[in-house]
Formats: C-alpha cells, sequence, structure tokens
C-alpha cells in the first residue's frame, strides 16, 4: 500500500450487480485457468503467457466482450485485463474459454494496486481504458478514474513510444481526459487533440446505437515520450 498519509487512490467504486449462473459458473472454474492472483511482486510477463510479445493493459474491461474481440484479432500481442466486479469478470472467462484465446488473461482486482505493485515501469506496450464510468454528477467527478495520478503512474509502466488508449461518449468528459493526458510530461499527443477511432478499437453495438442517435464518441490516444 502507498505509504502516504493520504487515502490511497482506487480505480473503481464498488457496485453490487447480479452475477448469472453461467458467470458464477465461469468464476468458480475458470479464473484459476486464465486468471492471475494479486499478489506483490512484478508480473513475470514472459512467463506468463509462454512467450515475449508486447503485453497491452486494459483497465475495467466491463463485460469483456471488446477485449475478447481486440485480442483475438491480434494474436501477435499479450493482453491483461482488469477488472473488479464479477459479472464481468464471469463474463470474459466464459469468452476466453470459448475461443481458447492463449493470448489473454486478467485480474480482478483494483487497478491502482495492480499498477503499483504487479506492473513493472516500463514493461507495457499499450494501455486501453474505454468507456469507464463517467460519473456525470459534478459532486462526483473525484471518483471518475482518469485522474492526474492514475495518469502519471500509468504513464510510469509504459515503454518509450507505447501508447495510452482511452474512449468515452461523454463529451464533458472527453475533454476532462484529454485536459489530464496533455499535463502529464511523459506523454505525447498522437493527434492535434481528439484522435480518430483506431481500426484495432471495434465498435460495440451499444456505440453504433448511440452514433445512430447522433450521440458523440471520442478516442484520446497519447504516446509515451
Amino acid at each position: 500500500m502507498p505509504s502516504s498519509s493520504h487515502p490511497p487512490i482506487r480505480s473503481y467504486v464498488l457496485r453490487q450487480g447480479r452475477v448469472s449462473n453461467a458467470q458464477r459458473r465461469a468464476v468458480d472454474t475458470l479464473l484459476s485457468v486464465y486468471g492471475v492472483s494479486y499478489a506483490p511482486g512484478a508480473i513475470d510477463l514472459e512467463q506468463l503467457f509462454g512467450r515475449r510479445a508486447p503485453t497491452i493493459l486494459e483497465i475495467g474491461f466491463g463485460m469483456g466482450e471488446t477485449t475478447a474481440l481486440i485480442a483475438q484479432a491480434h494474436p501477435e500481442n499479450n493482453y491483461l485485463g482488469i477488472e473488479v466486479h464479477t459479472p464481468g469478470v464471469g463474463s470474459l472467462l466464459k469468452l476466453i474459454d470459448e475461443a481458447k484465446l492463449a493470448n489473454l488473461r486478467l485480474i480482478q482486482h483494483d487497478a491502482v494496486e495492480v499498477l503499483e505493485h504487479m506492473i513493472a515501469p516500463s514493461a507495457l506496450a499499450g494501455a486501453h481504458i474505454f468507456f469507464p464510468d463517467p460519473w456525470p454528477k459534478k459532486r462526483h467527478h473525484k471518483r471518475r478514474l482518469i485522474q492526474s495520478a492514475l495518469v502519471a503512474l500509468l504513464a510510469s509502466r509504459l515503454a518509450p513510444g507505447a501508447y495510452l488508449h482511452a474512449a468515452t461518449d461523454w463529451e464533458e468528459y472527453a475533454e476532462q481526459i484529454l485536459a489530464v493526458f496533455t499535463d502529464e510530461p511523459a506523454l505525447v499527443n498522437t493527434a492535434p487533440g481528439f484522435a480518430p477511432r483506431p481500426d484495432y478499437r471495434p465498435q460495440t453495438k451499444f456505440e453504433s446505437r448511440g452514433l445512430m442517435l447522433g450521440h458523440g464518441v471520442w478516442d484520446i490516444l497519447f504516446r509515451r515520450a
């Protein structure tokens, strides 16, 4: 845990959600196969995946559909997902097992503690934060995942030239993310402002419906200097 006297940063607010029987069964039977237990000490990524390959971290993978699609489309990379909510963990475990994805593993734990204690400096080739909870009410903005302290920590875990990619469908949050990324001296924007959606990020059904209704989606894509 951080030695500071300030309360530790958290990457989430735990909400109780319904866990289906299939999700619970997946957690009970597959987490030991495809999951990584939280433990202080840097993960040996080469040993974990059985090979040396670029490793991309995802914070908050939700139900895991996008995560699994990306991993399946890019077998040349390793992917490590972090999520605290059991329904999403169970859902992604099922997807990994059904598709036999050897390049995707997950950790059910707080992302800040994982970054602090399990990911070595400069170990990552990239990081994804897709559609984090926008906490739209102003009094809840302090609960938002993307804040300066987290971004500084995450940037320290990126290798030089590695990328940090966030996406949101809340314009005001997008502006905040862009400002936080811009203020981090270790990061450089890849675009004049917001970036076009990269081909590797699939468009979800939810996103497609929103775009048809005229809702915007903003991608923010920076690289480690």
